[in-house]
């Protein structure tokens, strides 16, 4: 397979009558699945030179999926918003992308409606009604060039659009199907969206293997359960957020079994030792992978189920036909225990951020030590950690949280982990607020309580036991639910305005 069209033209030809997408009451087969892909590109043909960017602001679907191979088999280069993001955010994209087209909903479209010409904004139930074109030619791709463009959240500034290439997206969904063992028995729920680098890897990898995507819309618990069962989910992914979720107490996956699920998959934030321990007493037989991976490397390492109880803080170490360094300001590899950045290496690693070479220069750069022809771009990541004696990976926050309280070093990640080790919360998000009276900020706290009789005072006795001082919240506050971003993950800019907006009104 040499470009991400391959994936279900290949199925395509070699189980045409095999479910690809079980979508609510829908099966498609793969025949199916690309015989709509080719319908809708030749709707798309020559409306756009090849290689232009076309926007997909859609739900999760298999639509969606038709889409998204349709831009790639018209020799376009799909860009994935999220239906949850705002006008705002969605002009960026379209803007920053130069999007010259846009495949949305009739309910989403309205979002981009001032963004690009009405002709420019189709909707995908109005193309696939549409007469049949004629087959298109597929343009001449290789696996080098430009697959997609994907946004990152923005959490510390404005989004950039990192480039996938083909042969990214190939490499990392060969190697995640490689390591869970995917066959084309596997069922994986489809939870987190295409636009984030995880949920599109999920896809790529169980059609690399030839399994069904089972799409899941809610977000609910019980409604996630009730998909678990009905379709026979053999994978769920997700992040924390996800599992403290279903950890709740009353929730169907503590209560009930599910006999077709065998792994589960998690990045986007460590595990909890408590959460480990929940997930092994609701769901013993289930296989566990601790993964992490950042958007502009598409994926980096996994934590091998049976070495989780014993590391359950760990990420692992690099996946297959990859490496991970830790190493120092100067470049240097650091030794193990000595905390640095986190570089990757390998295949995976993107092609740069688009329109945006001065990012493109901090973040990318050549691997120290080779030289010209022998030069490698590998990525600087931005995140903190550190490798044990046995060259497992700890993450230990961002460079761009790392702050001094005390003369001593510390992220809010840290603080997080400490923090959820006292059982006492089920979601803990710790953020650096400055003090104009000091020379150094003071830490918040935010805690989503992990029982009903959960006490601000125990939390805070705990923390005054065993936090050392720089670490240990001026102030504690409790929320009953934790902002979070489209992806799922905590929204720290949101919980640091509603903590320090709190401490206002006092």
């Amino acid at each position: 397979m040499y470009t991400v069209a391959d994936l279900v033209l290949g199925n395509a030809r070699i189980r045409p009558d095999e479910a690809a997408v079980i979508d609510g009451t829908h099966t498609v087969s793969y025949s199916q699945l690309a015989d709509r892909a080719e319908h809708l590109a030749g709707c798309l043909r020559g409306l756009l030179p090849a290689g232009s960017r076309v926007v997909l602001l859609l739900p999760r679907s298999v639509d969606t999926l038709a889409a998204y191979f349709a831009a790639h088999l018209a020799g376009l280069v799909p860009v994935t918003a999220h239906e949850q993001l705002r006008t705002r955010q969605i002009a960026h994209i379209v803007d920053h992308a130069e999007a010259g087209l846009a495949l949305t909903t009739d309910r989403l479209a309205r979002r981009l409606s001032t963004h690009l010409p009405p002709q420019r904004v189709l909707t995908v139930p109005g193309l696939a009604a549409s007469p049949r074109a004629a087959q298109p030619v597929r343009p001449p791709v290789i696996g080098r060039d430009l697959a997609g463009l994907i946004y990152t959240s923005g959490s510390t500034g404005t989004a950039k659009g990192v480039m996938l290439s083909h042969d990214n997206l190939l490499a990392g969904a060969e190697i995640v199907a490689d390591y869970l063992e995917l066959t084309p028995k596997d069922r994986t729920l489809a939870l987190m969206p295409l636009s984030f680098d995880y949920g599109l890897n999920q896809v790529l990898a169980t059609f690399h293997a030839g399994g069904t995507v089972v799409i899941q819309r809610s977000a609910f618990t019980q409604d996630i359960c009730q998909t678990l069962l009905a379709h026979d989910v053999t994978g769920l992914a997700g992040v924390p957020t996800l599992w403290s979720d279903l950890l709740r107490g009353g929730s169907p996956f503590v209560t009930a079994r599910y006999p077709s699920l065998r792994y589960l998959t998690n990045t986007g934030g460590a595990l909890t030792p408590a959460a480990v321990q929940a997930i092994r007493s609701a769901q013993p037989r289930l296989a566990v992978f601790a993964m992490y991976g950042l958007t502009e490397a598409f994926r980096s390492t996994y934590l091998s189920p049976d070495r989780l109880m014993e590391k359950p803080t760990s990420v692992g170490r690099a996946i297959p036909n990859c490496q991970v360094d830790i190493v120092d300001e100067e470049g240097q590899p650091c030794p193990s225990g000595e905390i640095g950045e986190v570089v990757h290496r390998g295949p995976t690693v993107a092609l740069g951020y688009w329109r945006d070479p001065e990012a493109t220069a901090r973040v990318f750069r050549p691997r120290l030590g080779l030289r010209a022809p022998l030069q490698e771009t590998v990525v600087y990541s931005g995140d903190l950690g550190y490798t044990d004696a046995e060259g497992d990976l700890y993450l230990t926050g961002r460079r761009d949280e790392l702050t001094k309280i005390h003369g001593i070093r510390v992220t809010p990640t840290e603080v997080e982990t400490e923090v959820s080790a006292a059982g006492l919360t089920g979601d803990a998000v710790a953020v650096f607020v400055a003090d104009p009276g000091a020379s150094e900020p003071y830490l918040l706290l935010a805690v989503r309580p992990r029982e009903a009789s959960f006490s601000v005072d125990a939390l805070r006795a705990y923390c005054a036991a065993e936090l050392p001082p720089h670490m240990r919240p001026r102030r504690i506050e409790v929320l009953d639910e934790l902002p979070r971003t489209p992806h799922g993950k905590p929204d720290r800019q949101r919980i640091r305005a509603l903590l320090t907006n709190a401490g206002a009104d006092r």
